[in-house]
């Protein structure tokens, strides 16, 4: 289960990087359809949608990566104000419901991927490139995003991870301290 938990997270850093590789060459082509656009006053025909492409693509391949960095944003309040064993229902409860939602649209994703390989889909710009490779990164991240929400649910579920990252000496009282309504 170690081995399982330490190779997904190898994967999702690599997605990271992957990631972060797109975004720096979406950035890099838009700055170059600026300078072809209003330097040399040329028309663009590739970089727009490149760029659009890239962006959504960093998306889906570098959600496993976010989610295994806690990078993304989450409302902590009801974890927080839980006793332990509460809160390590609501981990379970929401990886579930993660997890089947992230395989669901996995699984559409793929077959939705495999039309677009078997039937040839482009673009109906003038660049046209092939859709499955512009789909590919939609059941590839959703994929890797359900093996990460595994790896997550194994490492709270082994002790290993406390759930939501909230250690049992973080969580808040509900109501005003003691002093605060003797001393009024």
């Amino acid at each position: 289960m170690s081995a399982f938990i330490k190779g997904v997270s190898a994967v999702s850093r690599v997605t990271g990087m992957a990631a972060a590789a797109m975004i720096l060459v979406a950035t890099l082509v838009v700055c170059h359809m600026v300078f072809v656009r209003y330097v040399l006053n040329q028309s663009t025909i590739w970089q727009t949608e490149l760029a659009a492409y890239l962006l959504i693509a960093a998306v889906f391949v570098g959600s496993p990566y976010v989610l295994m960095t806690r990078g993304h944003v989450y409302v902590d309040l009801l974890p927080l104000w839980s006793k332990p064993r509460t809160r390590m229902v609501l981990a379970v409860v929401s990886f579930v419901v993660s997890f089947l939602f992230c395989v669901l649209i996995a699984w559409k994703s793929w077959i939705f991927w495999h039309e677009a390989w078997v039937k040839d889909w482009t673009t109906d710009t003038v660049w046209g490139p092939r859709l499955w490779a512009v789909y590919l990164s939609m059941p590839v991240g959703l994929t890797l995003l359900s093996l990460q929400l595994i790896a997550e649910m194994l490492a709270v579920l082994t002790g290993r991870e406390p759930p939501f990252g909230i250690e049992d000496h973080e969580s808040l009282k509900i109501g005003l301290a003691e002093e605060d309504v003797v001393g009024k």
